[in-house]
C-alpha cells in the first residue's frame, strides 16, 4: 500500500473506532506523535491541539494579532444606579420620578443616574479570547519543542520572529484582551461563532473560522483526520508507525466481526500493553508493542544446554532459511534482528488452554527486510515463554506451534506471492498489506 492508500484507510479507521469512543485515544496518540515528544502528548486532545497550533493559518493569525487588536470592537452599555443626595453620571429624569413616586415619596434627594461603559464581553470577543486561550495554553505545554530545531516546527513559531514571546506579551499586557472575560466552559456557543463569522472585522471572521476547523478535527471530520495523519507536524517522517497502526486496526475490526460483540478497550499505560479484550466463551486479549509482560509473557532467547540436539536458536536459523528460500525461490544466508510485535492471546473458558498468535509487521517489500522479519517471527515463537516456561516444544518439531501461531505482515510486492494454502506447511504465514483484509479472518479462525 502506498502512503495515500494507507492514509485513506487510517482516516476511516480513526473515524469508525477512535472518534466513536471504541478505541483508546491514548494508543492512537502514541502511534502518531513525533518521537521527540514526552508522555504528556499521548493525551489525544493535547496532541490534536499541537497539530492545530502548527497550522500555517493559526501561525499567521498570531503574527497579525497585535495589529488587529488596535481596532477591537466594543459596545456601549448603560447601567443605572440610585443615588441619594448626590449625582454620579447623567440623571435619568424619567426613572428618577418613577423611583421617587413608587419608593421614596417627597424625597427630592433621590436620583437615578445612568453610567455609560465600554462592554468588551460581546460574542465576537468571547470567540477571540477562546482562540487565544487555546493557542496560548498549548504553547505553554509544548514550548520546549516549539523553541527547538525540529523539522516539524521550523519556520512556524521560531522562524524569523519569536511569536511565542509576542503572544505571551499579548496575553499578559494587552489591555483589550485582559478586559474580555474568560469564556465559560461551554463557550463560545454556536450563536457566538455565527456572530463572529458574520462580523465586518477580519480578526473575528478568522477567529471563528479557526475555531470551527479545530472543532472539525476534534469531531473526527475525515478530511481533518487525513490532514492530521498526512502532515509531518503529527505523523512520523516514515510510515513504519502508521503501517503498524493500520495492521492493529485490521485486527480490531476482524475480531469485532468474528466475535459479534464489542470488546473492552484499554487505555495504554506504562508496562501494560493491552489494547482490547473480548470476554464470552473464550477470553481474547490483543496486545501491541512489547510482550504483554503483565501476563508474564516474555521472549527470552537462551541457548539450550543439550548440544547433541538442535537448539532453538539453530532451529530458528534453519527454518527461517527454508521459509525465505521457498517464498522467494532463492537461497539465503541467515542474519538476526528483533522489532516490536502484536500478540493475540486466547484463553479457554476454564482457563486451562492458552493459544497465541505472534504478529510481526514490516513496512517494507525489500527481500532482506522480509527475510529478517521471517527470522524474527520464528524467534518470537521459539522463545515465547509464560512464567519462564517455553510455550512451544519440547520437541524441536513443535518449537513454532501448530503452523498458525506466527504471522508476518509486509508491504505489497510486485511479484505474485504464494497463497495462504501454498504456505500451509510453514510455521510463519506471510501476508502482504493488500491481502490482510481478506485473509486475516481465516487465520484468526484457526487460532480461535
Amino acid at each position: 500500500m502506498n502512503r495515500d492508500e494507507l492514509l485513506d484507510q487510517l482516516s476511516e479507521d480513526i473515524l469508525a473506532h477512535v472518534m466513536q469512543g471504541s478505541f483508546p485515544e491514548r494508543k492512537l496518540a502514541q502511534s502518531i506523535k513525533p518521537e521527540q515528544l514526552d508522555d504528556r502528548f499521548e493525551e489525544y486532545e493535547l496532541l490534536l491541539d499541537l497539530h492545530f497550533i502548527l497550522k500555517s493559518d493559526v501561525v499567521d493569525f498570531v503574527r497579525d494579532l497585535s495589529m488587529h487588536l488596535r481596532s477591537i470592537r466594543t459596545e456601549t452599555r448603560t447601567t443605572s444606579r440610585t443615588r441619594r443626595g448626590a449625582v454620579d453620571g447623567r440623571i435619568n429624569w424619567s426613572e428618577t420620578i418613577k423611583k421617587r413616586y413608587s419608593e421614596h415619596p417627597r424625597d427630592r434627594s433621590i436620583f437615578v443616574c445612568d453610567d455609560r461603559m465600554e462592554d468588551y464581553d460581546i460574542p465576537e470577543n468571547i470567540v477571540l479570547k477562546r482562540l487565544i486561550s487555546i493557542v496560548h495554553t498549548t504553547i505553554r505545554e509544548a514550548e520546549e519543542y516549539l523553541r527547538s530545531d525540529y523539522d516539524w516546527v521550523r519556520e512556524t513559531w521560531t522562524g524569523n520572529e519569536n511569536l511565542i514571546d509576542e503572544l505571551q506579551r499579548i496575553v499578559d499586557r494587552n489591555v483589550h484582551i485582559r478586559r474580555i472575560r474568560d469564556p465559560d466552559a461551554y463557550e463560545p456557543t454556536e450563536r457566538m461563532l455565527t456572530t463572529a463569522a458574520d462580523s465586518r472585522h477580519a480578526v473575528y471572521r478568522e477567529a471563528a473560522s479557526l475555531l470551527k476547523s479545530r472543532e472539525r478535527l476534534f469531531n473526527g471530520d475525515p478530511d481533518a483526520i487525513r490532514q492530521l495523519l498526512e502532515e509531518t507536524a503529527i505523523a512520523p517522517d516514515d510510515q513504519d508507525s502508521l503501517f503498524e497502526l493500520f495492521v492493529l486496526f485490521r485486527f480490531v475490526a476482524t475480531l469485532e466481526r468474528l466475535r459479534e460483540s464489542q470488546p473492552e478497550y484499554k487505555t495504554i499505560a506504562t508496562g501494560r500493553q493491552e489494547v482490547a479484550r473480548f470476554e464470552d466463551d473464550k477470553e481474547i486479549v490483543l496486545y501491541h508493542d512489547n510482550s504483554a509482560g503483565d501476563r508474564n509473557l516474555s521472549f527470552v532467547a537462551e541457548p539450550d544446554e543439550d548440544a547433541e540436539t538442535l537448539s532453538r536458536t539453530d532451529k530458528v536459523q534453519l527454518e527461517a532459511q527454508d521459509i525465505a528460500g521457498n517464498y522467494f525461490e532463492r537461497d539465503f544466508r541467515n542474519h538476526t534482528g528483533r522489532p516490536d510485535v502484536i500478540v493475540l492471546e486466547v484463553i479457554s473458558e476454564d482457563n486451562d488452554q492458552h493459544e497465541y498468535l505472534i504478529v510481526e509487521v514490516k513496512n517494507s517489500a525489500n527481500v532482506d527486510t522480509i527475510r529478517r522479519g521471517i527470522k524474527e517471527t520464528l524467534e518470537y515463537l521459539a522463545f515465547l515463554r509464560v512464567n519462564e516456561e517455553f510455550v512451544f516444544g519440547p520437541d524441536e518439531t513443535e518449537y513454532f506451534g501448530s503452523g498458525w501461531n506466527g504471522l508476518l505482515v509486509v508491504q505489497d510486492r510486485d511479484d505474485d506471492p504464494p497463497s495462504l494454502e501454498e504456505q500451509s506447511e510453514n510455521p510463519v504465514t506471510i501476508l502482504q498489506a493488500s491481502e490482510l483484509e481478506r485473509n486475516l479472518e481465516r487465520i484468526l479462525r484457526e487460532i480461535l
